[in-house]
């Protein structure tokens, strides 16, 4: 099929997209059981738990105690793309995230763009919080039985292990889970929520036991480089920022909902972000961070001189990192459903089972290609290649805004950016600012990918595009399909 420039940048309406997924008629391939708490919950969830719980080991070396301002800069641009979502979400309430709201106002070949982006974001991100885990879960055996698991059992071939199994274990746990179903997994979700707020509010009060202001001497010893290199590390952790986004099918109202779950999300994940850095940077040298494995619970333990409030840390860790690799691997599942309905990847993907309203084959697949990344590859090239794919999917979620703007002034938007057009492109700078810190390695790794996806469109993607059999047919979407 010969194609041309405009088929390779045609936009699906927003109004098939929406009637597709039963935005205002209730109707959809999924169930509507989600509600603002824990919708709310699942942005927290998603993002408290990764760049907190242990990211602080490689962004500390990069920034020293400077590595406050590199979690403010991250929170500023991460907010001002959240702002962005918030519309974008109001507007276009579907599954797919920045995937369908590039399908809606860039087009076609920049959606696969996205969706690289995206896949990248959630696949790598959901194996480097379960290394995380395996690390608070030996600390945790440590502090109660008084032994930690074999290296070649817990850490990834470079590191001297042979595989993982922690992480493996944790990533089949979520997807027995997520199979049983949507509601189930945000209840539980929520409730490991709640728990791991409530543990880093315990670090922070005991954790101000130990400050000391030595540690905060030599603030920023590699200068404004070391701070947004440092940003660049840390900026997967607001990857749950996105994952709300993923659940537009599944979420009663989404309209009002999802903006609000969006806000709410980014204010507490900020504030908690900012006050346990503050509390970690001045009650340890920042020397002390290089490659420390449970960080927080080691801090802890120092402070206190105790064992039983690193313990309470660890279990905690344990728990909550669980609900981040739980949120990520659903939002991968999503966005794999939306462009499997689109016609970009196979059918597979998009087959819901009856009994349980989940994409399952979709689930396995996802569980199955997650765990081998957790199992053989270390944490830190895991932790940075996230964060491009989150900065350019936040890029493009910035550029939808003023694109749907100008297109479909018209839309029903149940939020509005404030100070339009300023903000959307402050958070475009931002991105770009933090991009061009990244380690060279990270972003040529980065254009590979996004050669292999855009590679993919080209011999799978355009030909089976839904969109693309329309016009070759010569039917326009709506005459046999819902009304653009």
């Amino acid at each position: 099929m010969a194609m041309t420039v405009q088929q390779l940048f045609r936009r699906k309406p927003v109004p098939e997209m929406s009637q597709e997924s039963g935005t205002d008629t209730g109707q959809s391939e999924l169930v509507r059981s989600i509600g603002l708490f824990q919708l709310s919950m699942f942005g927290i969830g998603a993002t408290i738990g990764t760049g907190i719980f242990f990211v602080l080991a490689q962004a500390v070396p990069v920034a020293g105690p400077a590595v406050i301002w590199s979690f403010v800069i991250a929170g500023v641009v991460a907010g001002l793309t959240a702002i962005c979502y918030a519309e974008l979400a109001s507007a276009v309430p579907v599954s797919g995230s920045s995937y369908s709201y590039a399908y809606a106002t860039l087009g076609e070949l920049p959606a696969i763009g996205v969706a690289a982006c995206l896949l990248l974001e959630y696949g790598v991100s959901a194996a480097a919080v379960a290394v995380g885990w395996s690390q608070y879960l030996n600390e945790l055996f440590d502090n109660i039985f008084g032994f930690t698991l074999p290296d070649k059992l817990s850490q990834a071939p470079e590191q001297g292990g042979v595989f993982n199994l922690p992480a493996v274990i944790l990533v089949a746990l979520c997807t027995l889970l997520l199979i049983r179903g949507a509601s189930e997994s945000a209840k539980t979700n929520a409730v490991m929520v709640c728990l791991k707020i409530g543990v880093l509010i315990l670090f922070v009060i005991l954790g101000l036991k130990g400050w000391n202001s030595d540690n905060l001497s030599n603030f920023a010893p590699f200068g404004l480089t070391g701070i947004t290199s440092a940003a660049g590390i840390i900026f997967f952790s607001y990857i749950g920022l996105d994952a709300v986004s993923t659940a537009g099918e599944e979420v009663k109202n989404p309209r009002r909902t999802m903006p609000l779950a969006i806000l709410i999300s980014l204010v507490t994940v900020t504030a908690l972000y900012i006050l346990v850095t503050i509390v970690a940077v001045a009650a340890q040298p920042s020397g002390e961070f290089k490659d420390q494995e449970a960080g927080l619970s080691a801090i802890l333990e120092k402070v206190t001189g105790s064992s039983w409030p690193a313990t309470v840390l660890a279990a905690g860790a344990v728990i909550s990192i669980f609900s981040v690799t739980l949120i990520v691997i659903y939002g991968q599942t999503r966005i794999l459903f939306a462009m499997a309905r689109d016609g970009m990847i196979p059918e597979l993907f998009h087959r819901v089972n009856p009994r349980t309203h989940t994409p399952v084959p979709n689930t396995v697949i996802v569980a199955v290609l997650i765990a081998l990344l957790a199992g053989l590859i270390p944490i830190n090239f895991l932790a940075e290649m996230t964060s491009i794919g989150t900065l350019v999917a936040f890029l493009v979620v910035s550029i939808g805004v003023i694109v749907l703007r100008r297109t479909h002034p018209e839309l029903p938007r149940g939020f509005r950016v404030p100070g339009y057009p300023v903000t959307p492109i402050l958070s475009i700078a931002g991105c770009i600012w933090i991009i061009k810190d990244l380690r060279a390695v990270t972003i040529y790794v980065f254009l590979i990918w996004l050669a292999v996806a855009l590679a993919w469109y080209f011999f799978y993607g355009f030909k089976h595009s839904h969109l693309g059999r329309h016009e070759h047919v010569g039917l326009a979407p709506d005459e046999d399909g819902p009304q653009p």
